[in-house]
């Protein structure tokens, strides 16, 4: 089967993404397996999508389908129980839902559904295949034809007080709770923000809103996608001409284009969880002097 790009999903203004409206796309071909993909985001700036594999399913590469790219990617495991590998290097991780495994460019990854149920992985992306730094970029890669499961030189030498300094030279970083960097954002109404993983191109975190709980408008210097995980969120967008105000439940996803300001709300009676995505600059660039 001859490689198929993605489609796209392409969005001028903000717009609220429900899951049922979420282009569907099947990557891959019979020997590098086949990845249900649901498609939120796909633009010159970011891509998130969730990407799912049935019990005992697995992704590897084949030469039509070469699994390296030119972008940095965070996989948070949303549902079941996911293995990344490094096929070159022989790296493996394992995350169950709520943990995820960041990586730059040019790792090869194979990933695997090693638990009882369907496996569901959000997945962030940057630069996005739009600037040709998925299949294209990959097709110009060496295919790889000898694949490892194993680090088979850390054998006699692995230990738990090692373990995080060798950590530091992976390739497949595991994120654990103690990896992420906290900020307070907002000055009369500060929010607690969880940033996951922060490069020049991509920056992915977590935010959870009790009831009652709303955050302070805030822009961005990149595009912004997001995904609801738990309870139901709205969005105002108060300078925006258009709608205003949006109400979003879990499986549903939000674009707000660079520049746009936005707020978070729980009006509901329980926590609401969400994840975003923004790329290429979280921060707004400071004004500068004439």
């Amino acid at each position: 089967m001859s490689y198929s790009p993605s489609p796209r999903a392409l969005y001028e203004e903000p717009t609220a993404i429900r899951y049922d409206t979420v282009t569907r796309h099947l990557w891959g071909d019979d020997e590098a397996g086949q990845v249900a993909d649901w498609i939120y985001v796909s633009n010159a700036k970011i891509h998130q999508i969730v990407f799912g594999l049935p019990v005992g399913a697995a992704f590897r590469h084949s030469d039509s389908y070469r699994t390296i790219f030119a972008a940095d990617v965070l996989y948070y495991v949303l549902n079941g129980v996911l293995v990344l590998a490094n096929p070159q290097t022989g790296e493996v991780q394992r995350a169950q839902a709520g943990e995820a495994i960041f990586f730059r460019r040019d790792t090869w990854h194979h990933g695997f559904n090693y638990g009882s149920e369907p496996l569901r992985v959000l997945e962030f992306f940057a630069p996005p295949p739009m600037q040709g730094t998925s299949g294209a970029y990959a097709r110009t890669k060496e295919n790889l034809t000898e694949v490892t499961y194993g680090q088979d030189l850390l054998m006699g030498s692995w230990n738990p007080l090692a373990t995080r300094a060798a950590e530091a030279s992976q390739t497949l970083r595991m994120l654990r709770p103690q990896d992420v960097l906290w900020r307070m954002e907002g000055k009369a109404n500060p929010t607690l923000v969880g940033i996951l993983a922060s490069t020049e191109h991509l920056t992915v975190g977590k935010i959870d809103l009790e009831p009652g709980q709303k955050s302070e408008a805030q822009s961005h210097g990149g595009d912004e996608s997001l995904y609801v995980l738990e309870g139901t969120l709205n969005i105002h967008l108060p300078e925006h001409q258009g709608a205003k105000w949006f109400e979003l439940n879990p499986g549903d996803g939000f674009y707000i284009p660079e520049g746009v300001p936005h707020s978070y709300h729980n009006i509901a009676g329980q926590t609401t969880r969400l994840i975003f995505g923004v790329a290429p600059t979280y921060l707004v660039a400071p004004a500068k002097i004439v």
